[in-house]
């Protein structure tokens, strides 16, 4: 090699390396802007935004569904956008968001079927809502496909439906589009719910890992399961899983929390008939802990009484109580 070529050599390395630096300092800030939780959603501002009147807004079911379409919308708006299905840094190397999103997602989809299926129908024998039968389907789309297509072209079609159905629900010169505030179809909803939370309070709880009595079939003489289990269960979350369960957790309730304020402003007829708006109002209570401020910058996993926090723990607790006051609320729901 020649002396020049040595000296071009040479300079191409000394260049590389602070260029590289600049990319790495770059990913890094982009990284941390974009590890954030949006902000709470102010329900009654958002259907007033949504619908475009306060008459409007105060139509039953207003603002159930503009609130879903919020948190769709601000799953693929927020921060740094949709991360999920990034294939490049700096997203690529983030999981806290990603698992946030997910936990969004899950109640952003219980909700859409449950509007398809059980708010926006009179009985079981009548038929669905068109668009409702459009949006259910695309927000059940893979959460990371980013090509042919990606998730956030299949969730922003969702989106739209969504948005049609919002604007006929309220123009009331238009009778297709319904929304039924009854204690059966709020119930129901409220039924999946609780099957969320104590699904993800069981894999928080599992942080520390636990031996627990298998009680699947329990209540039941003649149940029977597709494989045996044996009576005591080994239960923990893998040391690698820890964070992305808490962020799912986190996630999920703030959706739900949005959907709460919403559903309570739908169905307030109805839950003050079953004299249950406070049993509402405290599950709401419970879950707005879930969202205070993580100081710490890792998630902990300290044992129950030990010297060192276990976020998940807590998060599981907060999480456990409204679940609880949820159980009751659905017995006063089922209460004639």
């Amino acid at each position: 090699m020649s002396a020049s070529s040595q000296a071009s050599a040479h300079r191409r390395a000394r260049l590389a390396v602070p260029a590289l630096a600049a990319l790495l300092a770059v990913v890094l800030i982009l990284m941390f802007v974009w590890d954030h939780e949006p902000d709470p959603v102010d329900v009654e501002a958002i259907t007033r935004a949504r619908t475009g009147s306060e008459a409007a807004a105060a139509i039953t079911g207003a603002a159930t569904v503009a609130t879903l379409v919020e948190l769709a919308s601000r799953l693929l708006d927020k921060r740094g956008g949709y991360l999920s299905n990034d294939m490049l840094p700096p997203g690529l190397l983030m999981d806290n968001v990603p698992n946030w999103e997910f936990g969004v997602l899950t109640q952003v989809r219980d909700m859409a079927k449950s509007l398809r299926n059980d708010f926006s129908r009179s009985q079981t024998q009548s038929t669905e809502d068109p668009d409702l039968t459009v949006a259910e389907p695309q927000f059940n789309f893979d959460n990371a496909s980013w090509l042919l297509p990606s998730s956030e072209g299949e969730y922003n079609k969702g989106i739209k439906a969504l948005q049609s159905y919002l604007h006929r629900l309220v123009d009331l010169d238009q009778q297709e589009a319904q929304f039924y505030a009854r204690a059966d179809n709020l119930r129901d909803w409220l039924a999946v719910v609780e099957k969320r939370l104590g699904s993800l309070a069981q894999r928080l709880s599992a942080s520390v890992g636990q031996q627990r009595i298998n009680v699947d079939l329990g209540g039941d003489r003649a149940a029977a399961s597709s494989t045996p289990r044996g009576r005591d269960l080994d239960v923990k979350t893998p040391w690698t899983e820890l964070d992305d369960v808490f962020y799912e957790a986190r996630g999920a309730t703030w959706a739900l929390l949005a959907l709460l304020r919403a559903v309570e402003i739908d169905c307030e007829s109805v839950l003050a008939d079953k004299n249950a708006l406070v049993s509402l109002r405290q599950i709401i209570r419970e879950l707005e802990s879930t969202q205070d401020t993580v100081w710490s910058p890792v998630i902990l996993n300290g044992t129950g009484f030990g010297l060192v926090a276990n976020h998940s723990l807590v998060m599981a607790s907060f999480i456990s109580r409204a679940n609880a006051a949820l159980i009751d609320l659905r017995s006063l729901l089922e209460q004639g």
